[in-house]
């Protein structure tokens, strides 16, 4: 099972993310999308599977610091928009696996990712 967490490492949920999979031996591969980018195929995955109102953070500072009018009529086209000039704007993580796409991190939905007996 080929397995890819996309986020920026210094993320305090990206840690926890990565820490989880790293205590229980899973492998995967890390894609810091703030230094290698991210591409409009990948957003629009992510938009499709899990809602773009779900993969773009409007908590975060990058979101909060927009003009009004970069916020305002936001759609999925106009959100994946501002993703791709602001990769901080995307929630992290995204983790791929299996053709499974989660967006953010917690715990359990990783256990029941993974923790298959």
């Amino acid at each position: 099972m080929a397995t890819t967490i996309f986020g920026i490492p210094n993320c305090d949920t990206m840690k926890k993310a990565r820490r989880f999979l790293d205590e229980r031996g899973i492998e995967y591969s890390f894609h810091d999308y703030k230094k290698a980018g991210i591409d409009r195929a990948h957003l629009e995955r992510w938009a499709d599977a899990a809602g773009y109102e779900r993969v773009i953070n409007r908590a975060g500072t990058t979101f909060r610091k927009l003009p009004e009018a970069d916020k305002a009529g936001l759609d999925r086209d106009k959100a994946i928009s501002l993703m791709l000039d602001n990769p901080s704007m995307i929630k992290r993580p995204v983790l791929e696996t299996d053709g499974t796409i989660t967006v953010g991190f917690s715990p359990e939905t990783y256990a029941a990712l993974f923790d298959k007996a």
